[in-house]
C-alpha cells in the first residue's frame, strides 16, 4: 500500500506550485492558452525580478527563482505541447 503523504511533510509553497504548474499545463493541453501566452506570463514574471529588487531587495531571490521556475515550465510545455511562438516585433 503506498505511504501517504503528511500534511507537515509539504510545504504549503510546494503544494501551491504544484498546483499552478498543473494548471498552466491543463490550460496549455485544453488549448486555453497558447505558448505565446506563457511566453508572454515569462516575460511578466521575469519584469519582476527587477521590480522585486528596487522595491524589496530581500524579495530579489523569490522573484529569480520564480523567474527560472516560469522558464522551466515554458521549456517543458513547449516540448510536451508544441505550437507557435509569438510574433516578435522588431
Amino acid at each position: 500500500m503506498p505511504k501517504m503523504i503528511e500534511k507537515t511533510e509539504v510545504e504549503s509553497g510546494d503544494k501551491a506550485m504544484i498546483l499552478l504548474q498543473s494548471l498552466i499545463c491543463y490550460l496549455r493541453e485544453k488549448n486555453v492558452l497558447t505558448r505565446a501566452d506563457i511566453e508572454e506570463l515569462r516575460e511578466k514574471v521575469e519584469a519582476r525580478i527587477a521590480d522585486a529588487e528596487t522595491n524589496l531587495p530581500c524579495a530579489s531571490a523569490l522573484a529569480t527563482a520564480a523567474a527560472s521556475e516560469m522558464r522551466e515550465l515554458e521549456q517543458f510545455c513547449g516540448k510536451k505541447f508544441g505550437g507557435k511562438h509569438r510574433h516578435r516585433v522588431n
